[in-house]
C-alpha cells in the first residue's frame, strides 16, 4: 500500500503536467490503454485467463475505478495539487463506512484514530489553500467532482476487496483498465488533442507508473481489511 502511494504520487504530479494542454479524458485513454497492454502481457506470461470468474463484478469495479480516475484527473487541471490531493484522500473515510456496510469489516477504535492521523498528516505535508489561505476560492464544481471520486474510489476499493477472494490482482487491474479504454474513446474521439513529443512521454509514464500503483493496490486489497489498508 506504500508503494502504491508512491507511485500515486508520481501519477498526480504527471497528469497534472500533462493536464496544462491535453483533456482529461485523453490522459484517461491513455493510462487505461497502456494497463491493458501491460496486463495482458503479464497475465498470458504466466498462463492466467485475463477474463476472470466474476464478470458482473469485475465489471462494476472497472466502471466505478473509470469514474473515480476520469473524477481525479479532471479536478487535477482544476485545482491546486495540494488542494486536489487532500480531498481525494478522503476516500479512506468512505472506504472504511463501505467495507462495513458491504464487506462486515469492522475498524477498531484504534483504526479509526489512524486514520484520522493519517488524514491530518496529508493536509499538514500538502498544506492546502483552502484551509490554510493560501490560494484563491477553490471552484465549487471541481471540489464537488473531488469528493464524488473521492467516493467512487472508496467503492472500487471495496469492491476490489471482495474479488481479491477468487481473482488474480492483475485480472481485477486488467479489467478495470479495459472498461477505461472502452469509457474514454468517445470523449477523446471528440475532443481529443494530438500530444506533443514531450506530452507522449508523459503519457506512456503515467500509464506505467499507475499500473504498478495499481497492482501493488490491488495486492495489499487482497492482504488486508480495506479500511484498515487505505
Amino acid at each position: 500500500m506504500a508503494g502504491a502511494a508512491f507511485f500515486f504520487s508520481i501519477m498526480s504530479l504527471l497528469v497534472k503536467a500533462a493536464g496544462q494542454r491535453l483533456p482529461p479524458q485523453e490522459m484517461v485513454l491513455a493510462r487505461a490503454v497502456v494497463g491493458v497492454g501491460l496486463s495482458w502481457y503479464w497475465l498470458r506470461a504466466r498462463g492466467v485467463s485475463p477474463w476472470g470468474n466474476r464478470k458482473w463484478l469485475l465489471t462494476l469495479r472497472g466502471l466505478l475505478g473509470f469514474g473515480a480516475m476520469s473524477a481525479f484527473f479532471y479536478v487535477l487541471t482544476r485545482l491546486p495539487l495540494a488542494d486536489a490531493t487532500v480531498i481525494q484522500y478522503t476516500n479512506p473515510v468512505f472506504t472504511a463506512v463501505l467495507a462495513a456496510a458491504f464487506l462486515s469489516e469492522r475498524m477498531a477504535p484504534r483504526d479509526v484514530g489512524l486514520l484520522l492521523l493519517s488524514l491530518a498528516g496529508v493536509v499538514l505535508m500538502t498544506r492546502p489553500g483552502f484551509l490554510f489561505g493560501l490560494e484563491e476560492r477553490l471552484d465549487p464544481v471541481a471540489v464537488g467532482v473531488a469528493l464524488a471520486g473521492a467516493i467512487l474510489s472508496a467503492a472500487a476499493y471495496v469492491t476490489v476487496r471482495r474479488l481479491g477472494r477468487t481473482e488474480d490482482p492483475v485480472v481485477i487491474v486488467f479489467w478495470f483498465a479495459l472498461v477505461a479504454t472502452a469509457g474514454s474513446i468517445p470523449a477523446t474521439a471528440l475532443g481529443g488533442l494530438m500530444p506533443t513529443p514531450r506530452e507522449w512521454l508523459a503519457l506512456a509514464a503515467i500509464g506505467v507508473v499507475t499500473q504498478v500503483a495499481q497492482v501493488l493496490l490491488t495486492r495489499g486489497l487482497k492482504e488486508e481489511r480495506a479500511g484498515r489498508a487505505m
